[in-house]
């Protein structure tokens, strides 16, 4: 098999992965955001601390685009698999509050209440695409395709911030009505 082939095999068997994933995430969490544990003790802690992780995430992104471009290549690695990590724990603390706990209503009224939602509703479909945008403009990184990450960083990045500062925005706006 020739270097090129096996360029193509493995990249192929990444983007299954990446179908795959980013079609059963989003299905996992909507349906665990259903179920709740019987009798669990709310983990009602873990709001300030998954939004802390989504502010810790943008800042990182920047980070690691700031690194890249002064040609820091590992420690854009470094932070870009880091963000990564703080996705996913922000995505099992996120599911772990949501099974234990009723979802919280926003109380605000008037223009403030279409700002929330439109910043709520935008913040969860961005968040649904960002996952194969991320897996994909990782895997081409891992496979050397550097022209190609960079192409598609310009798109994932800016979606990525938004998502993560999102959060943020998100959790601010609803806090007081946790209860």
């Amino acid at each position: 098999m020739s270097k090129v082939d096996n360029l193509n095999s493995r990249e192929k068997k990444f983007n299954k992965i990446i179908t795959v994933v980013s079609i059963i995430v989003p299905v996992v969490v909507a349906l665990l955001f259903g179920f709740k544990i019987p009798d669990a003790e709310p983990l009602s802690f873990l709001p300030p601390i998954y939004a802390s992780i989504n502010g810790l995430t943008a800042i990182f992104l920047i980070a690691a685009v700031v690194a890249i471009k002064n040609g820091k290549q590992k420690l854009h690695q470094n932070l870009m698999t880091t963000c990564i990590v703080f996705s996913l724990a922000f995505l099992v603390m996120y599911i772990a509050y949501h099974m234990t706990s009723e979802s919280t209503s926003f109380g605000g009224e008037g223009v403030v209440k279409y700002i929330y939602l439109f910043i709520l509703i935008t913040h969860i479909i961005l968040s649904i695409i960002i996952i194969p945008l991320v897996m994909k403009t990782y895997a081409k990184a891992y496979l050397k395709q550097y022209d190609a990450h960079r192409k598609l960083a310009k798109i994932t990045f800016p979606i990525w911030l938004y998502v993560a500062v999102t959060g943020v925005v998100v959790y601010v706006m609803i806090s007081p009505y946790y209860v």
